[in-house]
């Protein structure tokens, strides 16, 4: 007999009234009905809340309240609690995937060991984007209550997509309603036993050379010599040892306690090669002071390298090992703790291309450390080299040339726009960086009043008389002065009235003849550029500079500084309209851009993109910045410069070229005596069907007192010849 039945007995009845009773019968039939419906209604929002749940709690529910009735929800199926399984591994929930487990299963491997194991594969292969497909369930006849999933998972890793096929074996538990999975070690993998580990090894892949355009390489490979400790070789006494590392210490120029912590690190055994630091394999003197201190090796190793060192260094830059914060970005672009990266110039301009994708491979060892399959495999992907137009030859005669200086140069085919050399003085080893740097060099390097770290050629300057030529081109073009018209005779200073009070226009020289375009070019004639910029009027010239990519990105594949009209983008005053027609005023320039618009001129009038990849197709940037007729009258005033004004120094025989020097004052006023002087020189081949066309411009800071833009004429004529 049941409660319910139990229920419709008929009690002894109270003595009282008859109608009284039936009021109180059927109160008490209301209220149990009552009671019984918000039973019904709790049982099912709690069994769909605990069907919806994904955590793997107990599905079966029974009712508390006795004399009424029990409800048990149906179980979850295995496959979907197999998803739910394989759900938290991206998420790092292991701890609820063990609650799935059998008590079986549990009883083979502990809560923290099964957290560890798994953790560490899926963790250490970067398993992601994990995905499941149920392919059928089938329950086994022969034992009730087990049923066999079969499925098919799939994952991305660190060595590219692993999918297998497996079978998961699920128990029902009837005490807590649910399926429950038989574990092994195989759910991870089909083919990881007990005692197999999963080992992932970085197949490491070759960093792109950096060659010039005569394939002699400017970024590579080369040899160095890694210097260490090895433990198990040193002296036995401690108060030896502590004296060897000092000096060992002061030799690399490292802390003592920096040597103990790396031998002190939990991978370094007896036979354990402790790298200290990688020098040069030419330092040979302190290579031979190095083997002096017992327990020391040294043995060869390979490293970027650059050959042309300080020629090049702010051209190619350099690489440096990734650091913490880098990697963070990083990791998902496939860099790793080992990975190099390019720190400066071309080497991070060009990383992309350059660098080295190292691949992986994941694979089944057993417990001897003998690999038994492997699972996947990244191949190494080798970076792609850079074949520049940069003449290595150029490059260092140019440094040499001015290795003592503060200066910057340039050399190009003006008809093509081949940059054949990027040079700023003066500059610093490229591998000191890559071997390690050492305090003292470091410390060298910053201290440097002259700025060694500092890309001379990347910024600006103010250009001083090599403006003149652009002067030139933007009045002849507009109209508002002829190459013949004769300025009138002026002296060595002029001002426009008296409203200009104590500033004049000045000029170093006086000549004989016209006040024209040709004897001012060759004299250098300050007083008549300026009256020429002032005839064409402060927002005209601006425009026509702008129209020559002022204000603009010069479009080579290094970054570069714009050059700039002012400030302000605006010329606001009389006095500043004249003083920028000679290069002064507030006007800035980047050398490769004056080099990109002289070459205009041999190229009528188009000025050419400069290009660094020896590969990609000469491209015209602005194409008609001023008319062939225009072009040609200017390259005239170039030549006669050369043949007979202040650039008559860089003749060469045989030889038709043009050129300018230029000289600018940098100082607070127009009375100050303690400015510096910037001196430039532009020489190129006049003839746009020379054979071997060739530009070369230097601008070297601190001359005065050196003979001006004279010293940089001698030292640019000798580059040339050498380039020829």
């Amino acid at each position: 007999m049941n409660r319910l039945d139990e229920q419709r007995i008929p009690r002894q009845r109270p003595d009282i009234p008859r109608r009284k009773n039936k009021k109180q019968r059927a109160s008490k039939k209301y209220a149990l009905l009552l009671f019984a419906l918000v039973s019904v209604t709790v049982i099912v929002v709690v069994g769909f809340a605990l069907r919806s749940s994904p955590l793997p709690l107990p599905i079966s529910l029974e009712l508390p309240f006795e004399g009424v009735f029990a409800v048990t929800p149906d179980p979850m199926p295995p496959d979907e609690v197999l998803q739910i399984y394989f759900s938290h591994i991206e998420n790092g929930q292991f701890e609820h995937m063990y609650r799935f487990l059998t008590e079986i299963s549990q009883e083979t491997i502990s809560e923290a060991d099964f957290i560890e194991r798994n953790r560490n594969i899926y963790e250490g292969i970067g398993a992601t984007n994990i995905e499941i497909a149920i392919d059928s369930v089938a329950d086994v006849p022969e034992r009730p209550g087990r049923q066999f999933v079969n499925y098919t998972l799939r994952m991305d890793t660190a060595a590219g997509e692993i999918t297998h096929e497996q079978r998961a074996i699920f128990e029902f538990n009837t005490t807590n309603n649910r399926y429950e999975l038989l574990w092994s070690s195989n759910m991870i993998f089909p083919e990881l036993g007990e005692s197999d580990r999963i080992r992932v090894n970085i197949l490491p892949a070759q960093r792109g050379r950096i060659y010039d355009r005569n394939w002699v390489m400017l970024a590579g490979p080369g040899p160095a010599s890694a210097v260490g400790f090895v433990p198990g070789r040193m002296q036995e006494e401690a108060i030896l040892v502590l004296e060897d590392i000092e000096t060992i210490a002061a030799l690399l120029e490292m802390t003592p306690e920096g040597i103990h912590r790396r031998l002190n690190a939990s991978y370094v055994r007896d036979d354990t090669f402790v790298l200290l630091r990688t020098i040069s394999s030419n330092a040979q003197d302190l290579i031979d002071e190095l083997l002096t201190v017992q327990g020391i090796m040294i043995s060869s190793a390979t490293v970027r390298y650059y050959p042309l060192g300080r020629s090049a260094a702010h051209l190619v830059g350099y690489t440096q090992n990734i650091n913490a914060e880098e990697l963070e970005t990083l990791a998902a672009y496939g860099y790793h703790m080992n990975s190099v990266i390019g720190r400066a110039g071309l080497e991070s301009i060009f990383e992309e291309q350059l660098r080295a994708r190292d691949g992986r491979e994941i694979f089944i060892v057993d417990s001897q450390g003998n690999r038994r399959t492997t699972l996947a495999v990244q191949p190494a992907e080798n970076g792609q080299n850079l074949h520049l137009t940069i003449d290595a030859e150029m490059q260092a005669y140019l440094y040499n040339v001015f290795t003592t200086d503060k200066s910057a140069s340039v050399a190009t085919n003006p008809i093509t726009g081949e940059v054949l050399a990027l040079v700023s003085t003066p500059s610093y080893d490229p591998n000191d960086f890559v071997r390690g740097m050492t305090t003292s060099v470091w410390d060298a390097l910053v201290e440097d009043e002259d700025l060694p770290l500092f890309n001379r050629f990347r910024a600006t300057f103010s250009p001083g008389s090599t403006m003149k030529a652009l002067t030139a081109a933007i009045g002849i073009e507009g109209g508002f002065f002829y190459a013949n018209e004769n300025f009138g005779r002026s002296g060595l200073r002029w001002q426009q009235d008296e409203s200009w009070g104590r500033f004049f226009v000045t000029t170093v020289t006086e000549y004989d003849g016209p006040a024209n375009l040709n004897n001012a070019m060759a004299w250098s004639d300050n007083i008549y550029f300026a009256k020429a910029t002032l005839r064409i009027g402060a927002e005209a010239f601006a425009d026509g500079l702008r129209g020559l990519g002022f204000e603009e990105r010069i479009p080579l594949e290094y970054g570069l500084f714009s050059s700039i009209v002012s400030r302000t983008g605006e010329i606001t005053s009389d006095i500043q309209l004249a003083d920028s027609g000679y290069g002064q005023g507030e006007i800035l320039m980047n050398p490769v851009h004056i080099a990109a618009i002289y070459g205009a001129f041999v190229t009528s009038g188009n000025i050419i993109a400069p290009r660094l990849i020896y590969d990609n197709a000469p491209q015209i940037w602005i194409p008609g910045a001023f008319s062939p007729e225009t072009a040609n009258i200017v390259l005239e005033s170039l030549v006669f410069s050369v043949d007979y004004g202040t650039g008559r120094n860089a003749r060469i025989a045989g030889e038709t070229l043009a050129g300018k020097t230029g000289t600018a004052e940098i100082k607070l006023t127009q009375d100050d005596t303690t400015g510096t002087e910037i001196g430039w020189f532009v020489l190129m081949t006049a003839d746009e069907h020379e054979e071997n066309p060739l530009l070369i411009l230097s601008m070297v800071e601190d001359v005065h007192g050196r003979g001006g833009s004279g010293y940089v004429v001698s030292r640019v004529r000798n580059a040339f010849v050498s380039g020829r």
